[in-house]
């Protein structure tokens, strides 16, 4: 596999007059060709701060990158004018963005809106990028498509407004598309459609796909790769069906607990996580997650411990790790 995106000790801060919010403070990831990685976490753990991050649309004031490096397809994302980063924008990197209705132009027809990149990015001509995004918007499973282009957002339901936005991401044929929270504000059957119709679409045109998300099924399903976020960093990673039949992290094997499993008992009640995500402005010196974790020991508060191989591709950021590992396989 080829290696598309890098990561590395990536550092993302707001300076606010409350204090410096280090909403991403030190992550390294990477992702190759075809893959989708999943990025998990609480809401205010830093997933979308860390996706906005490669497109650089972090607002500044008050937001900067403050620290690291982000190489895509062998390109230093960092070290480009602003210029040339819109020309990354769209074209070779696609974002879908978590509520379409905000995030669509409500006084632009669909069409202006999807012909637009095209002909910025791949210098169609108008009739050219019409005929081009009605084949998108049919290949997204959108009925009437050449209708479609003279309608406004308004006119459209939740999921084809997720429909279009993914036509709009996938036009100008990028190689990685960043999906943050596709599917948050859809019922639960078009979820299930919106997700899979970006898991095809990702295989037919080998897109790498980058998934923020909350919710575990997603990942279970779709994701080849995982990074459990809490608190700015990244504290478990690994190949998906290593991190649910193995988790060796607290918070990750709270994540799991908490959600229902038809192969339990129906009576058996969740085990959710207690206490609240910590304030991303005093975070002290140890593991942020001593407050709510079972686990904890002496050494966790006084030092924050480092990603490590827990077993092959499996990292973990936790001084029990091994017990951790040790519980689960025997759970399991």
């Amino acid at each position: 596999m080829v290696q598309l995106l890098r990561i590395e000790n990536l550092c993302t801060h707001f300076f606010t007059s409350a204090g410096v919010v280090k909403a991403v403070d030190g992550i390294s990831y990477d992702v190759e060709e075809g893959e989708t990685v999943a990025i998990v976490g609480e809401s205010g753990c830093g997933k979308s701060v860390s996706a906005l991050s490669i497109l650089r649309l972090i607002p500044n004031p008050p937001g900067r990158i403050v620290q690291g490096s982000i190489r895509f397809n062998g390109q230093d994302i960092l070290s480009l004018s602003d210029d040339e980063i819109r020309k990354v924008r769209g074209h070779k990197i696609g974002m879908i963005f978590q509520e379409p209705m905000t995030s669509l132009n409500p006084v632009l027809t669909i069409g202006l809106q999807l012909t637009e990149t095209m002909e910025l990015h791949l210098g169609l001509s108008r009739p050219e990028a019409g005929k081009r995004a009605v084949e998108y918007l049919r290949m997204v499973g959108i009925s009437e498509p050449e209708r479609r282009l003279r309608q406004y957002p308004h006119h459209l339901s939740g999921g084809m407004r997720q429909r279009v936005m993914i036509a709009m991401a996938l036009c100008c044929e990028p190689k990685l598309i960043i999906a943050d929270e596709p599917t948050t504000a859809l019922d639960v059957t078009i979820q299930a459609q919106i997700l899979e119709l970006m898991k095809n679409l990702s295989r037919r045109m080998r897109v790498a796909l980058i998934i923020i998300t909350h919710n575990l099924g997603v990942v279970a399903r779709y994701a080849d790769r995982v990074n459990v976020m809490y608190a700015g960093r990244i504290i478990e990673r690994g190949p998906a069906r290593e991190i649910y039949a193995r988790p060796s992290h607290p918070y990750t094997l709270g994540l799991l607990r908490s959600v229902p499993r038809l192969d339990r008992p129906r009576r058996e009640r969740l085990d959710p996580i207690e206490g609240q995500p910590p304030d991303l402005s005093r975070l002290a010196a140890g593991c942020a997650f001593i407050p709510r974790c079972r686990f904890a020991v002496e050494r966790c508060g006084a030092e924050y411990p480092p990603l490590e191989s827990v077993e092959g591709a499996h990292y973990a950021a936790c001084w029990k790790k091994d017990e951790l590992l040790r519980l689960s396989v025997r759970a399991s």
